[in-house]
Protein backbone atom coordinates (compact mmCIF):
# COMPACT_ATOMS: atom_id res chain seq x y z
CA UNK A 1 0.00 0.00 0.00
CA UNK A 2 1.49 3.30 -1.11
CA UNK A 3 -1.08 6.00 -0.70
CA UNK A 4 -1.60 9.67 0.11
CA UNK A 5 -4.69 10.14 2.26
CA UNK A 6 -6.63 13.41 2.10
CA UNK A 7 -8.25 14.46 5.38
CA UNK A 8 -10.36 17.30 3.97
CA UNK A 9 -13.80 16.56 2.54
CA UNK A 10 -16.70 18.99 2.05
CA UNK A 11 -19.31 16.75 3.72
CA UNK A 12 -17.35 14.51 6.09
CA UNK A 13 -15.95 15.68 9.42
CA UNK A 14 -12.13 15.41 9.77
CA UNK A 15 -12.43 13.07 12.77
CA UNK A 16 -14.50 10.63 10.69
CA UNK A 17 -11.94 10.85 7.87
CA UNK A 18 -9.19 9.93 10.33
CA UNK A 19 -11.23 6.96 11.58
CA UNK A 20 -11.79 5.88 7.98
CA UNK A 21 -8.05 6.03 7.23
CA UNK A 22 -7.19 3.99 10.34
CA UNK A 23 -9.83 1.43 9.33
CA UNK A 24 -8.38 1.20 5.79
CA UNK A 25 -4.88 0.61 7.21
CA UNK A 26 -6.15 -2.13 9.57
CA UNK A 27 -8.11 -3.73 6.75
CA UNK A 28 -5.01 -3.79 4.52
CA UNK A 29 -2.88 -5.32 7.30
CA UNK A 30 -5.53 -7.98 8.00
CA UNK A 31 -5.78 -8.82 4.29
CA UNK A 32 -2.00 -9.17 3.96
CA UNK A 33 -1.67 -11.28 7.12
CA UNK A 34 -4.33 -13.70 5.83
CA UNK A 35 -2.37 -14.45 2.66
CA UNK A 36 -0.48 -17.71 2.36
CA UNK A 37 2.93 -17.48 4.09
CA UNK A 38 5.86 -18.64 1.92
CA UNK A 39 7.40 -21.99 2.90
CA UNK A 40 10.70 -20.46 4.03
CA UNK A 41 9.03 -17.81 6.26
CA UNK A 42 7.34 -17.87 9.67
CA UNK A 43 5.14 -14.76 9.51
CA UNK A 44 4.38 -11.59 7.56
CA UNK A 45 6.56 -8.62 8.46
CA UNK A 46 5.88 -5.05 7.33
CA UNK A 47 8.10 -2.15 6.27
CA UNK A 48 6.32 1.12 7.07
CA UNK A 49 7.06 4.69 5.98
CA UNK A 50 5.04 7.72 7.07
CA UNK A 51 5.26 11.41 6.24
CA UNK A 52 3.33 14.44 5.08
CA UNK A 53 4.61 13.79 1.53
CA UNK A 54 6.25 10.85 -0.19
CA UNK A 55 9.60 12.69 -0.32
CA UNK A 56 9.61 13.48 3.42
CA UNK A 57 8.41 10.06 4.60
CA UNK A 58 10.46 8.30 7.26
CA UNK A 59 10.63 4.70 8.41
CA UNK A 60 8.48 3.97 11.48
CA UNK A 61 7.45 0.85 13.37
CA UNK A 62 4.17 -0.86 12.58
CA UNK A 63 2.89 -0.15 16.09
CA UNK A 64 3.44 3.61 15.63
CA UNK A 65 1.05 4.10 12.70
CA UNK A 66 -1.95 5.33 14.72
CA UNK A 67 0.23 7.62 16.84
CA UNK A 68 1.80 9.10 13.70
CA UNK A 69 -1.61 9.70 12.13
CA UNK A 70 -2.85 11.41 15.30
CA UNK A 71 0.29 13.56 15.49
CA UNK A 72 -0.11 14.65 11.86
CA UNK A 73 -3.77 15.58 12.43
CA UNK A 74 -2.96 17.50 15.62
CA UNK A 75 -0.29 19.38 13.68
CA UNK A 76 -2.92 20.58 11.22
CA UNK A 77 -2.01 18.38 8.26
CA UNK A 78 -4.63 18.10 5.53
CA UNK A 79 -3.02 15.01 3.99
CA UNK A 80 -0.28 12.48 4.66
CA UNK A 81 1.54 9.66 2.89
CA UNK A 82 1.80 6.12 4.18
CA UNK A 83 3.64 3.18 2.65
CA UNK A 84 3.20 -0.36 3.98
CA UNK A 85 5.05 -3.17 2.25
CA UNK A 86 4.54 -6.79 3.35
CA UNK A 87 7.55 -9.09 3.39
CA UNK A 88 8.10 -12.61 4.70
CA UNK A 89 9.64 -12.69 8.16
CA UNK A 90 11.81 -15.35 9.74
CA UNK A 91 11.64 -15.87 13.48
CA UNK A 92 15.09 -15.83 15.11
CA UNK A 93 15.30 -17.87 18.28
CA UNK A 94 18.00 -16.66 20.62
CA UNK A 95 19.69 -18.97 23.08
CA UNK A 96 19.47 -17.78 26.69
CA UNK A 97 22.77 -16.60 28.07
CA UNK A 98 23.72 -17.62 31.59
CA UNK A 99 26.55 -16.24 33.65
CA UNK A 100 28.20 -18.30 36.36
CA UNK A 101 26.37 -16.22 38.96
CA UNK A 102 22.96 -16.83 37.37
CA UNK A 103 23.02 -20.63 37.57
CA UNK A 104 21.26 -22.03 40.58
CA UNK A 105 23.52 -24.16 42.78
CA UNK A 106 22.91 -27.88 42.99
CA UNK A 107 21.31 -29.13 46.17
CA UNK A 108 23.74 -30.92 48.45
CA UNK A 109 22.53 -33.49 50.94
CA UNK A 110 24.39 -32.82 54.22
CA UNK A 111 23.04 -35.96 55.90
CA UNK A 112 25.48 -38.34 54.17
Amino acid sequence: MKKTFELVHPKIQPARMVDSVKHDVKKYLRRERNKQIPKDADFWDFDVKFGLTQETSEVIRLSEINKSIDTAVEGGATSFYIEIIAKPGIRIIQEPVFDEDDIEPEFVNDED
